[in-house]
């Protein structure tokens, strides 16, 4: 697959499985937001992608071992979840915003389009190279 399949499809896919994660974090404070005690959870998305990308603010990692943790493939993304900072807690312990859920819902969703999108021209772009763009016939 390398050499056909650049970063660029690689960095879609991984963006993909954290966009689908963060979705699920979203859904999840959404469906607690009446349960007693329930600490709504946020995902760090972009220090997520650079953890799948091992980017690292431009340093790559580099693995001796496959048990190491930089040697994880592209479907083994996970970001962190963790107990969003920013909620404010109302009298029965609950810290979910079922408003800015919803917006972050949206947000999330827009992006994860705007992703498929790329991958799509991309992909249409491998595509005409290997059927229109081949020269002679």
């Amino acid at each position: 697959m390398k050499g056909i399949f650049d970063t660029t499809i690689s960095s879609l896919n991984q963006n993909l499985n954290l966009r689908l994660e963060n979705q699920n974090v979203i859904s999840a404070n959404i469906a607690n937001a009446d349960t007693p005690g329930y600490k709504a959870k946020t995902v760090n998305f972009e220090h997520a992608m650079r953890e799948a990308m091992n980017t690292h603010e431009g340093v790559k990692l580099e693995v001796s071992d496959s048990n190491h943790f930089g040697s994880r493939g592209p479907d083994a993304v996970v970001a962190d979840v963790y107990d969003d900072p920013n909620g404010v807690e109302s009298l029965d312990g609950n810290t979910v915003d079922r408003a800015g859920e919803m917006a972050k819902m949206k947000e999330n969703e827009i992006l994860y389009n705007a992703s498929i999108e790329a991958l799509r021209k991309k992909l249409g772009m491998l595509e005409y190279g290997i059927t229109e763009g081949g020269g002679n016939k």
